[in-house]
């Protein structure tokens, strides 16, 4: 196995990170749409990318609570535990053209040693409480991915239902398709679940200023 090769095994929800088995009742429809790609002011992900995945679930909580969870970046260490650190490039809200940068880890194997991934992510399209879409590389130890990423938010009854979709490209994850396209399901499932917990047990009390 190749250094390489052996850095892309071990990161199985980091790939879904860059913005993927779900448990029972983690998501309301986790199948790919091809057909029905997701956008946010008329763009969406990469057309041309082997690996995409889409999934999405219901929260039971306000649409106020959940857009900021989401996208207030640098408290996402408090509710995601891979994310290890986050940085904005900037100030202000979220707008077009904003980014920032973030981390996650990578533990050590029997070809690289621990090392971390570093995800730089632009937002290119967002609507208040409505979607965002952002796109960016990510690195790491031989470690090359560029991902674009869509968010959408709808209320529905019982909640709003959150979808997100992703693609990847890069000679390592087109290397194997199936397989990137599995650890990109794991990570985005892992996000999902992660949201839905934290709005969820937040919304009773959560500032939304």
């Amino acid at each position: 196995m190749s250094p390489l090769r052996a850095a892309f095994v071990t990161v199985p929800v980091v790939l879904g990170l860059l913005g993927t088995a779900a448990p029972a009742g983690a998501t309301g429809s986790a199948a790919p749409r091809p057909d029905r790609p997701l956008t946010c002011r008329g763009q969406g992900v990469d057309p041309g990318a082997l690996v995409r995945h889409r999934a999405e679930t219901v929260i039971d909580a306000p649409l106020s609570v959940i857009w900021k969870l989401q996208t207030d970046v640098e408290r996402w260490p408090a509710w995601q535990r891979p994310v290890t650190s986050v940085e904005r490039l900037g100030h202000g809200p979220l707008r077009p053209g904003a980014a920032f940068r973030w981390t996650t880890p990578i533990p050590p194997n029997p070809a690289t040693p621990a090392t971390r991934l570093d995800i730089t992510s632009t937002v290119r399209q967002i609507e208040r409480r409505s979607c965002v879409r952002w796109t960016g590389p990510a690195t790491g130890e031989g470690l090359l991915i560029h991902g674009v990423h869509v968010w959408t938010f709808t209320p529905v009854g019982g909640g709003v239902r959150v979808s997100t979709e992703e693609t990847h490209t890069g000679a390592e994850v087109e290397a194997n398709v199936p397989f990137a396209t599995a650890l990109l399901r794991e990570g985005l499932e892992a996000w999902l679940r992660d949201l839905k917990t934290a709005a969820e047990a937040r919304a009773p009390h959560y500032d939304t200023r």
